[in-house]
């Protein structure tokens, strides 16, 4: 089983964010049955969603792990927040958000929020092969 680890920091840029999308590439990119592009395009947009969600909601801190499974890919993005993600309404007319969410929702096959007894949580996301 293909998997990958990344732990992200918040420095005030785009940068984790970025990192964590490069670094998916690379993965997606070295496995030994190669993905779609557009299933690799939609696998790097949850990375990318899931590790800002964590960085801006979660502590400051995250960890992604990719993990490749016979018919999907796991998305696992752990923080230190005990706060799961919430639908809400997207601001249309400012810079509050609330459309990521939803979008990963429409487009893993499973999203799911373990919290862990020692504090924190892992928000996952399966998505199709």
């Amino acid at each position: 089983m293909d998997t990958m680890s990344l732990s992200a920091t918040t420095v005030r840029s785009p940068a984790p964010v970025a990192d964590a999308r490069d670094s998916t590439w690379d993965f997606l990119e070295g496995l030994a049955l190669p993905l779609a592009s557009d299933a690799a395009d939609t696998v790097v947009l949850v990375v990318s969603e899931l590790v800002t969600n964590s960085l801006r909601h979660g502590g400051g801190t995250c960890t992604l792990d990719l993990t490749v499974h016979p018919d999907s890919i796991e998305v696992a993005v752990h923080d230190r927040s005990t706060r799961a993600p919430q639908m809400r309404t997207p601001d249309l007319h400012g810079d509050a958000g609330g459309f990521g969410w939803p979008m990963v929702n429409r487009l893993a096959h499973a999203t799911y929020v373990t919290h862990s007894s020692a504090g924190g949580k892992t928000v996952s996301a399966l998505l199709p092969r």
